[in-house]
């Protein structure tokens, strides 16, 4: 753990200007060094090593130096960090070009192209795709002006690639019907680090499980909290970045950590939760760590993780809301099934009914249930409007098709009225 839990050798290796060389050592002033050495005679290998030591370090100093380097006062180009979505669907992928001015709208920025044969998303023969850029954010890595863009992908006559979830929720999104409803989300990213060399989970006996679930939750202390340091780096980054981060906890299984995005409005949601995901991977990436959305890392008596996607519209948010709300359940309760098999791969792994979760073959609401497959509030039910919280999806769900399926059920699609008569007898009988 100690190894895992240290800094990068980047954040290691400061040392004083006095115990530098005022130049980075050449090869010539490595030589006349040796050479004055064997002068004198056999060197003493420990002050040798202690040299070099030191150089190698001053080296690191430089390289770190040169990352930090602020370019703003010196030019008026910035680096693009172009991001898309890979062909497992949720792998996060990006490449960086330069632009020649800052910018402010993913307008300004030209389109771009990937080998799509080398991410699963294109045959070799015909690989290129087209990347879109869609929502810009500041970026907390380069710093100045430089940016991060979440892009889509099309093919080169146009058409959105399998893998593009983006285009199918901007249409829904744009729908009139759902604008004039103005739909917010709030979205709780669960995650779990691992470590490197094991994959098992940060701060877990290698090959061995900690104690029971219970005191990890929102806990503090060595053997409680394991990779605050990451989600602590990941809030500011974020918050850097521009994205509407709202708050941040441990989870009930240790190593296992949320963040929560929102209130955010229509497509907006998905972009975040996609720039924040890509920010949390490049932050374990630096500290050593392993990120993992799986929704049951650990099989057993260990909580999963899900992505539990709060959602409310204007109807439910104002005086009679509540009726506006059960009746988005019931519209929810007939679409059960094709919205779990939206919801994420490898769901039927957490949502057992068991650990805070409903069985995923039979829906459920309730008021303060967790163990419910849609959550209402005590506020809700007493001030009559307010929120649902939809508790299906898994981890590593696609926050585009989530809130746009979302919208679509609740908002654009009418059920008929036999089905709505005995879904609502149902809905009866549950509660």
């Amino acid at each position: 753990m100690a190894q895992i839990l240290a800094p990068t050798s980047q954040w290691q290796m400061r040392i004083t200007k006095s115990s530098i060389p005022s130049s980075p050592m050449t090869g010539k002033m490595w030589s006349s060094l040796v050479l004055k050495q064997n002068k004198k005679g056999a060197v003493k290998s420990s002050k040798f090593k202690v040299f070099a030591s030191k150089y190698e370090d001053y080296t690191i100093n430089r390289v770190e130096g040169l990352l930090n380097l602020d370019l703003t006062p010196y030019t008026d180009k910035i680096i693009a960090e172009y991001i898309w979505i890979g062909g497992s669907g949720i792998d996060v992928r990006s490449k960086s070009r330069t632009i020649s001015k800052p910018v402010e709208h993913p307008s300004e920025l030209p389109k771009w192209n990937y080998d799509g044969s080398s991410t699963g998303q294109a045959p070799g023969e015909d690989s290129e795709v087209i990347l879109y850029p869609q929502a810009i954010f500041k970026d907390p890595f380069r710093g100045g002006n430089n940016i991060l863009v979440i892009c889509d992908a099309y093919t080169p006559q146009g058409e959105p690639i399998p893998t593009n979830k983006r285009h199918k929720a901007a249409q829904v999104f744009s729908n009139q019907k759902v604008i004039d409803e103005v739909p917010w989300y709030g979205i709780e990213q669960e995650y779990t680090l691992l470590q490197s060399n094991v994959k098992w989970p940060l701060g877990w006996p290698v090959g061995g499980y900690p104690g029971p679930q219970g005191p990890y939750y929102c806990g503090a202390g060595a053997d409680k909290s394991f990779g605050r340091d990451i989600s602590d780096a990941h809030y500011k980054a974020c918050l850097y970045a521009g994205i509407n981060i709202s708050g941040t906890n441990g989870e009930v299984m240790p190593g296992q950590w949320e963040f929560q995005v929102g209130p955010s409005v229509g497509i907006e949601a998905g972009d975040h939760i996609w720039a924040a995901r890509y920010i949390l991977e490049r932050i374990t990436e630096q500290a050593g760590v392993v990120l993992t959305l799986d929704p049951k890392p650990i099989m057993g008596d260990w909580n999963g993780a899900g992505c539990h996607t709060n959602y409310s519209t204007k109807s439910m948010r104002e005086e009679g809301g509540f009726e506006i709300i059960k009746k988005a359940i019931l519209n929810l309760s007939l679409r059960h099934t094709e919205h779990i098999s939206a919801y994420g791969e490898g769901n039927e792994r957490r949502l057992t009914g068991k650990h805070e979760t409903a069985s995923i073959n039979q829906f459920s609401w309730g008021v303060a249930n967790r163990g419910a497959s849609i959550r209402v509030g005590r506020d809700t039910e007493k001030q009559g409007k307010g929120y649902l919280e939809d508790r299906r999806p898994a981890s590593n769900m696609d926050p585009y098709t989530v809130t746009a399926l979302l919208a679509e059920t609740t908002i654009l699609w009418e059920p008929t009225l036999e089905a709505e008569a005995l879904a609502a007898q149902k809905l009866a009988l549950n509660v």
